[in-house]
């Protein structure tokens, strides 16, 4: 699929001296969802305000759908919506009318009716001589949702979507972002919750410390730099891992009553029947076997810090 945002040898330096992304290169493709992980002042929020025209670059070149955000601000902001991560509305308006202000903000003529599809789509139609203020958290997340998307965008930033909103609320946007990729926006969200990412995402980044440090195909990463746990439980406890058993570098489980054997998923040969028959040597009995393969989230805290 052809790239709707292109950024390419970004940087941010404050006035300060702080440099907040370095070198970024980023491509998006038009149609996926993205997600953008990293810790707190990774440059996460920079990143999507430099591109989003809030924050000058201080080099590098940015486009969305073919134009530069600083040399025709106008035509590559027309094409994004925005969802920051405070709630920023007008508390004491109506969902409906709220909605059809920011249309406007963009100089789109009224269309009641296209708004109503945005909220209907949103599930806030009922809700749409509501007061804001009135609302629940979950729904002024949605009514933020809807104001992005007023104008009609190709390109939509969450920065921390589900912030501060409860897990049965956080599926729901999950399915909003969902419901949004198939109507044809290309979707790029920061996130804190590795689950959001593992549940939604087409590809994903991860930013630290101002510097992309990969951008992959979800499953793919997953499969590239995966792990499986093999947990062995004992018949007996033990109090430290046999001599014998140290070329395998086994972790002792809680209490002693198992043991945990780290193995790479790409390897031609995983080691566990070895394994296996060096256990029973060693005169230890098993009772179980059970694997686990390592999540998004053991891949991206290793990538953090440096151990992937």
């Amino acid at each position: 699929m052809p790239s709707i945002v292109s950024v390419r040898d970004l940087t941010k330096t404050y006035a300060s001296g702080f440099q907040a992304l370095k070198s970024v290169n980023l491509e998006i493709a038009e149609g996926e969802i993205l997600a953008l992980l990293g810790p707190n002042g990774a440059g996460k929020t920079t990143l999507i305000s430099t591109i989003c025209g809030i924050v000058q670059p201080t080099s590098g070149q940015i486009s969305v759908g073919g134009h530069d955000v600083v040399r025709d601000f106008r035509g590559a902001r027309d094409l994004i919506g925005l969802v920051p991560q405070e709630i920023t509305l007008e508390p004491f308006e109506k969902v409906f009318n709220a909605v059809s202000f920011s249309r406007g903000l963009f100089g789109k003529a009224p269309d009641a009716a296209y708004v109503e599809r945005v909220l209907r789509q949103l599930s806030l139609w009922d809700k749409k001589d509501s007061i804001i203020q009135r609302l629940s958290g979950g729904m002024k997340r949605r009514v933020l949702i809807a104001k992005a998307l007023a104008h009609g965008p190709r390109v939509l930033f969450l920065d921390e979507p589900s912030a501060g909103v409860d897990v049965e609320l956080r599926k729901d946007m999950w399915a909003v972002v969902a419901d949004l990729k198939v109507a044809g926006v290309t979707i790029i969200l920061t996130t804190h919750y590795i689950e959001e990412a593992e549940a939604i995402a087409d590809r994903v980044g991860v930013i630290n410390k101002g510097e992309i440090l990969l951008v992959e195909d979800k499953a793919a990463l997953m499969q590239r730099m995966g792990q499986k746990r093999l947990h062995i439980d004992l018949a007996a406890p033990i109090a430290a891992v046999p001599e014998a058993l140290a070329a395998y570098a086994l972790d002792l489980g809680p209490e002693g009553r198992s043991v945990i054997f780290t193995y790479d998923t790409k390897g031609e040969r995983t080691g566990i029947v070895t394994l296996l028959n060096d256990l029973r040597a060693a005169g230890l009995q098993m009772t179980d076997l059970a694997t686990r393969q390592s999540s998004l989230e053991d891949i991206f805290v290793g990538l953090v810090r440096g151990q992937v």
